[in-house]
């Protein structure tokens, strides 16, 4: 396995159905069922090759693994270069598990211009998985910018009624932060003379250009994560796209950000990283409080999943900044429960919005009577999201909590109100939805769930208490990446202090070394 280029198969294998879909002709009706079956087979075919990956990590090694090389641009010292470690591992199977679902999940929903929504997805996929392999950082750059593209498609040709303003909007808040990412990424290359991802982080750049650095980057992860104040784009584009384009925002989209904290700010810029978590805490701690707050009032489904996704992710990056085991095994984890329930709740809210056309809580109420398998379903994915012992989403938040204890007490003692607002609102939610009398006329003819429904639902059943019963199967890989993340994280910050110079001097020897070169 070791001489086949399994990353690049996995990556571009979603490309190749892509261009088959678009080479598809004939009369409109088959275009648009060959475009449904392709995309599934593919999608699920890369799953397959993906858990190849798994089958063969090296869990015992904290190395970059199954790592392919080849020049691209030699002259500027830029190379095709991909690997995976313990860190990215999971996210690349998260990627190609939830795009078959997305692909089912979108079989009947979507009638119009199915071939174009079909490549869209695959050609996501690719965009998604490269990202998490990519050990260039100009590689990485173009697959962490293009997935902006067919996700804005996605929520501006098939979403709601305000479709193209959320898809403004979200391409333009998250582009904003990744322009500052770019400059920076441009200022990290004339300083080391890479983009080498493993070479960067052995560089050790100058405590006082890591603050500007960091912060640089830090504009790019915040909005993908996304923390308290930028969030704002994230419950429009929610609202606004298609069930499934709602499912992989919500489950991969979100994790970008998260990734980014891991691979870049911690290992690159350590002292920046200590030197800001302060600053990282008191915005995630808001995070989880006030957006808790604000999803109690609100009452479209959609919208009270959205902004639980801005507290659930709270937790992940208090997790990654306390930078022991515990946080950052937990925050790994939390984005993998939070990455397969919110997807779940999603799906679920397109259930019976397909069947009334409505997200509003109050258009439902007693649906337990007319759909008890659904009810089952909702309810075990409510109780995920709450955090219930023998489900994904306990371990995530227990570990991120005990990280954050050994961090800063109060830290935990003030994410851990997070934990009980969330059971509130979601709890709350599911109440009205299903419990009570069934008095809506419309809603007295409603089906249960059909046969696809039920195997949309079924392997994310299977990871949420697999994830819940038996975590040490999802912890063992990370093990060995994390320890060593730590180690060389406190080797770097005993080696340095940080003082922060002012960015005009930055500005000018940045200008310097570019002469130079």
């Amino acid at each position: 396995m070791t001489d086949w280029p399994i990353l690049s198969v996995t990556t571009f294998l979603p490309l190749v159905g892509a261009v088959f879909i678009l080479l598809t002709r004939g009369e409109p009706d088959m275009v648009a069922r060959n475009a449904r079956n392709v995309a599934l087979w593919t999608s699920l075919i890369t799953f397959v090759v993906s858990l190849l990956i798994w089958a063969g990590f090296d869990s015992s090694s904290a190395e970059f693994q199954f790592v392919e090389k080849a020049e691209w641009l030699p002259s500027f010292n830029i190379s095709y270069h991909m690997g995976v470690d313990g860190i990215s591992l999971f996210f690349v199977l998260l990627s190609t598990l939830l795009t078959p679902i997305c692909v089912l999940a979108s079989w009947e929903v979507i009638e119009t211009r199915v071939k174009e929504y079909m490549i869209a997805f695959l050609v996501l996929e690719t965009l998604m998985v490269g990202m998490f392999c990519a050990l260039d950082l100009v590689v990485f750059y173009m697959f962490f910018e293009g997935v902006l593209l067919p996700m804005f498609l996605i929520i501006g040709v098939w979403g709601g009624p305000r479709r193209v303003y959320a898809a403004f909007k979200f391409f333009l808040y998250t582009l904003l932060g990744s322009v500052l990412m770019l400059i920076a990424i441009l200022a990290m290359y004339f300083d080391s003379g890479t983009t080498d991802i493993p070479t960067l982080m052995k560089h050790g750049f100058h405590p006082s250009w890591q603050i500007w650095l960091w912060l640089a980057f830090f504009a790019s992860f915040a909005v993908k994560v996304p923390m308290w104040p930028v969030h704002t784009w994230l419950p429009d584009a929610h609202v606004e796209a298609p069930t499934a384009g709602s499912v992989i925002l919500a489950g991969v989209l979100l994790k970008m950000g998260g990734y980014g904290f891991l691979r870049f700010s911690l290992p690159i810029f350590p002292e920046a990283s200590a030197f800001f978590a302060p600053m990282v805490y008191t915005l995630s701690i808001v995070a989880i409080i006030y957006t808790s707050l604000v999803a109690l009032a609100q009452e479209d489904m959609k919208k009270l999943i959205a902004y639980s996704s801005v507290a659930h992710m709270g937790f992940v990056t208090i997790g990654i900044f306390t930078v022991n085991r515990q946080g950052l095994e937990g925050a790994m984890i939390q984005m993998l429960s939070h990455g397969v329930v919110s997807a779940a709740l999603f799906l679920c809210v397109g259930v019976v919005y397909d069947r009334m056309h409505s997200r509003l809580i109050d258009s439902y109420g007693g649906l337990v009577h007319r759909m008890p398998i659904y009810a089952v379903v909702f309810m075990l994915f409510t109780l995920a999201s709450v955090g219930l012992p023998g489900t994904s989403g306990f371990i995530g938040e227990f570990l991120a909590l005990v990280g954050a204890y050994q961090a800063n007490t109060w830290v935990a003692f003030f994410a851990a109100t997070g934990v009980v607002l969330g059971a509130a609102y979601m709890l709350w939610l599911y109440r009205r939805v299903m419990f009570g009398k069934l008095e809506k006329e419309s809603l007295k003819d409603i089906l249960d769930m059909s046969w696809r429904e039920v195997a949309v639902f079924a392997p994310l059943i299977l990871v949420t208490l697999w994830m819940g019963i038996y975590p040490v199967s999802f912890l063992t890989p990370m093990h060995a990446s994390i320890d060593k993340l730590i180690k060389d994280y406190e080797a770097a910050r005993s080696t340095a202090s940080l003082t922060i110079e002012p960015p005009t001097i930055m500005l000018a020897r940045l200008v310097g070394m570019g002469e130079t070169r």
